[in-house]
This record gives C-alpha cells, structure tokens and sequence, in this order.
C-alpha cells in the first residue's frame, strides 16, 4: 500500500494526515499524539474513525497541525483521519457518514465590527 494523504479543517485549524500501513502509531507534529493531545476527550476525538472503522492496529498515521486550538486542532485531524480511511476502501464511507464524521463543521468565528466592542455586543445605549 502506498502513502495515502488527506485534510482536514475545523474553524482555522488545518490536519494534514498521512497513512501508511503500520502497527497503529499516531504522531502529530512529530510526538505522540497522546503527548500533543494530554485530554483523553481530545485524545478520544483522533481515535473515533478509526474505533468505527475497526482499523486501530492496522495503520500509521502522522499528522501535520497548524492553526487554531487545541479542539479545533482534534477535530480537524479526525475528519482527516476519516477521509482518508474513505480513501482507502470506499465500503467505509457508509459507517463514517452514519456517525456523521465525513462532515466539515463550517462555523467560523465571526468579525468583530468597528463600532461594537465584539461581533455581535452593542455598547450600552444611552438615552440622553
């Protein structure tokens, strides 16, 4: 099996993934992914498309991270992770899209505009 590449995005964080056929190892940004993600939420999140797929002890992964937080970094790497396991045999995209990990959560954080002090808060209105 060759190299296979996908990405991901969530918010502003971008995963560029890498999976090769391995004994299930995962490093992020050249540590273990369990040293980058310490939570075992976040940790959780990285694994789900491989528990769904029941591919954990079958592949490689490394990952590169870059952009936003730690959430938004975790989330950006599983719909990577998933797209890449679609990749590699397209029977998976059944169970990846009933668990709705093939999605890209579009919400962004929206501008602050000039004359507000954030996106959507108004100062304090002032009748006279």
């Amino acid at each position: 099996m060759e190299i296979i590449n996908s990405l991901g995005r969530r918010k502003t964080a971008v995963a560029r993934v890498y999976i090769s056929e391995g004994k299930g190892k995962i490093t992020v940004n050249h540590k273990d992914y369990k040293e980058y993600f310490p939570l075992e939420q976040f940790q959780y999140i990285v694994k789900q498309p491989l528990q769904v797929v029941a591919a954990e002890d079958q592949y490689d992964i490394k990952a590169n991270l870059y952009g936003g937080g730690t959430k938004g970094q975790a989330e950006a790497l599983r719909l990577a992770i998933a797209r890449a396991m679609v990749k590699i045999d397209p029977e998976n995209k059944e169970k990846l899209k009933a668990q709705k990990l093939l999605t890209r959560d579009p919400r962004e954080v929206e501008r602050k505009k000039p004359g507000q002090p954030k996106a959507r808060k108004r100062f304090q209105f002032s009748k006279r």
